[in-house]
């Protein structure tokens, strides 16, 4: 007996008695539907055995040690990516959204493609019954559901959707499930993506890196083309995201470059830009760190550009201080000082002008002598001190755990540095008296404090005593 068939005898056994919540059917139709499917993506016998034993341990008495033991470590990977967490006690329409939202996250962190295939064609069988249903009870079908708010549901299945575009968008089973949203919720995908489309798809193995974040990294493409390629957590909704705000910022007068091209780079999504002959800033100083004065310069007018610049419609950006906030919550300090930072954050001024969200030099090229931004999905409105702190934490924060840090994130050493913030933050500020000069420094570092634990928080191999002194160095500056 091979995989599939033991897989299909097994599941009917456990699946015996069960029916569809709807028609009634037999439930093990259900899971061979997937597995029907998974058969047209892919000849994995183990994703399209995955595809009928994917709800033995959300729905029967059967475990996934049983299945691992019966049909191998792969499977049970599978399965188990599938499987949704349970919430002993609790009612099953109360937790929907938060067991939803559990294995989103899964299915987000997953490399593994068979992981995806699955995803797509459960919930791809899931639709047809849900869009027959729809077809003959309309919006009355909400109400049979433990999840009755279809806003919620699309929310759902569109973010499938986004999470599995890059792999699966040019099959016919990605292409029938956005039809089925679009039937059930009529207008959320543009129709092209119902359509054959293909991405230019272009390799940088062989290009050199000119910046790197913690959501991308920019490459040269050629003399003419810079390419920005996202991890791979990062879905083409994102991707559109950004340049449309690239495009609200250019028509606000901002010097920002906008991206012409969407590509896939691998499994990841690309924004190609047009700069010829454009380098970075942190080029440039890496080139010349003799003038970090003249490029602190052109940095500091470029902040001032934006920090002066009110949108029209506030709506599309969102509060710096909730980002700020973020900083805060993620740091884990004693619950007294993180009520001082929050109370700090309350009581700042309201700020109706942008803020860029990641501004340093390895988002600012030089083209023809003038200065263009990349990179503005962070964007928002607020106090100026985001981009500030931003600016002490990569230039001269990270210096506290290892200067290397900064030499391998901007390229040019911690003491280049270091004098480049002196020098940005001396023209920044040319118009403010002593003591506003000191206060903004002050700020600038407690902020950029609160944002380095916080990053190193994430990590389980980070230097406690370093986290213990830049802790005391917050609450120095805020008592």
């Amino acid at each position: 007996m091979n995989l599939l068939e033991e897989a299909i005898i097994y599941s009917t056994i456990l699946h015996q008695g069960k029916t569809r919540k709807f028609s009634g059917k037999p439930y093990i139709l259900h899971p061979l539907e997937v597995s029907q499917i998974l058969s047209e993506l892919t000849d994995d016998m183990e994703v399209i055995a995955a595809g009928v034993l994917h709800d033995i341990v959300e729905d029967t008495d059967g475990t996934l040690g049983e299945i691992r033991k019966r049909f191998g470590d792969r499977v049970a990977m599978l399965v188990d990516a599938e499987t949704e967490q349970d919430f002993p006690g609790e009612d099953r329409a109360a937790t929907w959204q938060r067991r939803k939202q559990q294995s989103l996250d899964v299915l987000r962190r997953s490399t593994d493609i068979g992981v995806k295939m699955l995803w797509l064609a459960d919930k791809l069988a899931n639709l047809r019954s849900l869009a027959h249903s729809y077809g003959e009870m309309g919006d009355k079908l909400w109400e049979h559901l433990h999840q009755k708010d279809p806003g919620i549901q699309l929310w759902y299945y569109r973010t499938i959707a986004e999470y599995i575009e890059m792999d699966l968008n040019k099959t016919g089973a990605y292409k029938e499930y956005i039809d089925r949203i679009n039937y059930i919720w009529p207008g959320t995908f543009d129709t092209a993506k119902t359509k054959y489309r293909k991405y230019r798809e272009i390799d940088v193995s062989g290009c050199a890196c000119i910046g790197r974040g913690a959501k991308a990294e920019v490459c040269r493409y050629d003399d003419e083309l810079i390419v920005k390629v996202y991890n791979e957590k990062n879905t083409y909704k994102d991707v559109e995201r950004e340049i449309a705000l690239a495009r609200t910022a250019f028509v606000m007068g901002l010097p920002t470059a906008i991206s012409f091209g969407i590509v896939s780079v691998g499994n990841r999504y690309g924004a190609m830009f047009e700069l010829i002959d454009a380098r970075t800033l942190s080029e440039l100083i890496a080139g010349n760190p003799e003038h970090a004065d003249y490029y602190a310069g052109i940095m500091a007018a470029l902040a001032r550009q934006i920090h002066s610049t009110e949108p029209a419609d506030a709506s599309l950006f969102p509060d710096a201080a909730l980002q700020m906030e973020g900083w805060v919550k993620r740091a884990q300090l004693d619950a007294a000082l993180e009520e001082k930072l929050l109370e700090r954050l309350r009581a700042m001024e309201p700020v109706k002008t942008l803020v860029h969200g990641d501004f340093h030099t390895g988002n600012v090229f030089l083209s023809g002598g003038e200065p263009l931004f990349i990179d503005v999905d962070r964007m928002a409105i607020g106090d100026p001190i985001l981009d500030l702190s931003s600016l002490y934490l990569f230039y001269v924060g990270y210096a506290e755990l290892d200067p290397a840090i900064i030499e391998d994130f901007m390229g040019f050493s911690a003491q280049t540095a270091q004098t480049f913030y002196q020098c940005f933050l001396a023209r920044y500020l040319a118009d403010a008296g002593d003591a506003e000069r000191a206060q903004t420094e002050q700020a600038a570092q407690l902020w950029a404090y609160v944002r380095l634990i916080g990053q190193m928080r994430r990590k389980p191999d980070s230097d406690a005593a370093a986290a213990a002194r830049l802790t005391e160095r917050i609450r120095a500056l805020v008592s």
